[in-house]
């Protein structure tokens, strides 16, 4: 079993408001992430600590135990409210992801324990996929540990990185990694959206 989860928790401080429901072609951008990934898993579940500004997407919810504290315990969250065995974990906030390359990152699941691109010269780590039990495991030790930062665990568990070179035999441009994070991204996203609309 699979589940997707969309991690909306952040504090969209340099967008000066809840980043997932900014509109981008008259949808939120959360709304373009779950039409990206439908169908990807068993279940979708968002992380979120706006509920109430997200409810009305009929999805289930799930809060942050430690709002606004980083990307390891939004990962933590996310592991524990999921059933699946792996997780697959996108940002509310990348309104171009690449089915293709999701679904490649799933087939790549079994027999490890993290599946994570590489591109930019680092790891796309809300663009990836976990193995629910021993992530959350070393997930929980890691933060028991005094760490932040998400790929702390990462040395802890099996870690199958998707190199830059497979990821462009999906997406060449990398497209699928960018997210909205201020006001000129949005600009920028409004300028491709014509182009990147998925295809029936």
């Amino acid at each position: 079993m699979v589940t997707v989860v969309i991690q909306a928790g952040g504090r969209s401080s340099r967008m000066g408001q809840d980043k997932g429901l900014v509109l981008l072609a008259g949808r939120a951008l959360v709304e373009h992430v779950l039409a990206r990934v439908d169908g990807l898993g068993d279940e979708v579940l968002i992380t979120t600590n706006n509920p109430a500004g997200y409810a009305y997407l009929g999805v289930p919810l799930a809060g942050d135990a430690a709002p606004g504290a980083g990307a390891l315990p939004g990962l933590q969250t996310a592991l524990q409210a999921a059933h699946g065995d792996h997780v697959l974990v996108v940002a509310c906030d990348m309104p171009f992801l690449n089915r293709p390359l999701l679904t490649h990152l799933l087939s790549l699941a079994p027999g490890v324990d993290v599946v994570v691109p590489q591109w930019a010269d680092r790891y796309q780590t809300l663009h990836a996929v976990y193995a629910r039990r021993p992530c959350l495991a070393a997930v929980t030790q890691a933060l028991a540990a005094g760490e932040k930062r998400l790929i702390s665990f990462y040395p802890q568990v099996q870690v199958r990185a998707v190199t830059a070179a497979e990821v462009a035999e999906f997406d060449p441009a990398g497209r699928t990694f960018f997210n909205v994070n201020t006001p000129d991204d949005l600009a920028e996203a409004r300028r491709h959206f014509d182009d990147a609309r998925p295809t029936p």
